[in-house]
């Protein structure tokens, strides 16, 4: 993979991050996981260039991400779209997904990156907040997708590096 600046990058971020989905990795001491993201964005923020991420509380990989500072946003080919809906519907409190789909995460910036990926976007973490039903202006997105009030956490965090082509 090739080293860009995010400055660089030629990517539809709604199209990639809404349909062909991204992979949010991290890891947490030799543990490592990944789980598709189809909510999220890229911009600037505090004049840095910057993802944010949203992970329901209940996933391992929020778990994991909580204790680490770095991790990585990850755009696979769409020959791996199999492994990237089983990565959505399987945990990896119960397996190592990874192995199970035959990835394997290389550390680039010192986050764990998919060796898979077309693109990958390295990241530090900068900001938590958890949703607060209480902010929301418009109610039909809590009605519809938090009947169980499980609300996301969103995570800003510097992009360190992108990583384009293969490895």
């Amino acid at each position: 993979m090739q080293k860009i600046s995010p400055y660089e990058l030629a990517v539809n971020p709604f199209e990639a991050i809404h349909h062909q989905w991204a992979m949010v990795t991290t890891q947490s001491g030799e543990k490592v996981n990944t789980m598709v993201a189809s909510w999220g964005g890229v911009g600037i923020m505090w004049n840095r260039p910057v993802t944010w991420v949203f992970l329901r509380p209940q996933r391992f990989t929020r778990e994991l991400l909580d204790r680490s500072e770095r991790f990585s946003v990850c755009f696979l080919p769409e020959q791996y779209r199999q492994q990237m809906n089983y990565c959505g519907s399987h945990s990896g409190r119960a397996e190592e997904k990874l192995a199970v789909c035959g990835f394997e995460a290389v550390a680039l910036d010192g986050a764990p990156v998919l060796a898979q990926s077309e693109l990958a976007l390295t990241c530090r973490k900068l900001y938590r907040q958890p949703m607060d039903p209480a902010c929301f202006l418009d109610h039909e997105p809590d009605t519809r997708w938090y009947p169980e009030k499980d609300y996301h956490i969103m995570y800003v965090s510097e992009i360190l590096g992108a990583y384009q082509g293969k490895l």
